[in-house]
């Protein structure tokens, strides 16, 4: 191999039982050498392993395979020719969002995520949120269960189940979805291009307690919510030529 190239699988039988198979095979390194990672899992180890990159502040492309149940991000798992799997593999380029989170104690939590950041209810009792765009107050106070903000890579996740809108990966926005609204009842979401930053303030914040959680890491009990993208610290996600993300993406439009 020209390239040191590190193997990691998560702890599901299926990722366990393919790394057993391909260890032996391939000349891999220690992920701390590495220049390329292939993952082995399911969408949710994926993201975990590109969260431990962006905590580590390392850049290196990454090429899933599946070894879990969907596997949206992921590309099929084959031994054969997997050098020149990489080596034709196709980049696509991810811009995580930034979440800068307040508690109402005032603990500050800053927290990337590569899917979406999402505002939940705690209680029974509905989220009262203001939402502001460049500062700017749109939503003086959104009645809800919740409310995301969604990337394009993120767009057919927890987005899509909430009824918001599917988007291009190379259309640089941002889907702000509201999950479950109360009042106003016709407000259906906004797109908002990726440079726009958004902020959501909790209203009774103490009685009606809400939750920020950026793809799998949660933070309770927040006042305030700042979300922007952060582009200086991009991800690379390596697809099979015919299995390219931006296609999975388009295609999820036209599923009935």
């Amino acid at each position: 191999m020209h390239r040191k190239i590190a193997l990691v699988a998560s702890n599901a039988p299926a990722a366990m039982e393919a790394e057993a198979e391909l260890r032996p095979l391939y000349d891999f390194v220690d992920l701390a050498e590495a220049d390329l990672l292939i993952a082995l899992g399911g969408d949710g180890f994926l993201l975990h392993m590109l969260h431990q990159l962006l905590d580590q502040r390392r850049s290196m492309p990454v090429f899933g395979m599946n070894r879990g149940t969907i596997g949206f991000l992921m590309n099929e798992f084959r031994i054969e020719g997997l050098v020149d799997r990489l080596a034709a593999a196709r980049p696509f380029l991810i811009h995580p969002l930034s979440g800068d989170i307040t508690t109402i104690s005032g603990e500050r939590h800053i927290l990337p995520a590569i899917n979406e950041i999402s505002l939940l209810r705690e209680t029974r009792q509905a989220a009262k949120l203001e939402v502001m765009i460049n500062e700017k107050t749109m939503l003086e106070e959104l009645a809800c269960d919740g409310v995301l903000v969604s990337t394009p890579a993120g767009s057919t996740a927890y987005n899509l189940s909430a009824n918001g809108p599917i988007l291009p990966l190379e259309s640089e926005m941002l889907a702000l979805t509201p999950i479950s609204p109360f009042r106003p009842r016709r407000w259906r979401g906004a797109l908002v291009p990726e440079s726009t930053s958004i902020r959501f303030n909790v209203r009774e914040a103490a009685k009606r307690p809400v939750s920020a959680v950026a793809d799998q890491r949660e933070i309770r009990d927040v006042k305030t919510v700042l979300v922007t993208t952060d582009r200086s610290r991009p991800l690379t996600l390596l697809f099979d030529p015919d299995q390219g993300l931006d296609e999975r993406i388009a295609m999820e439009q036209f599923i009935v």
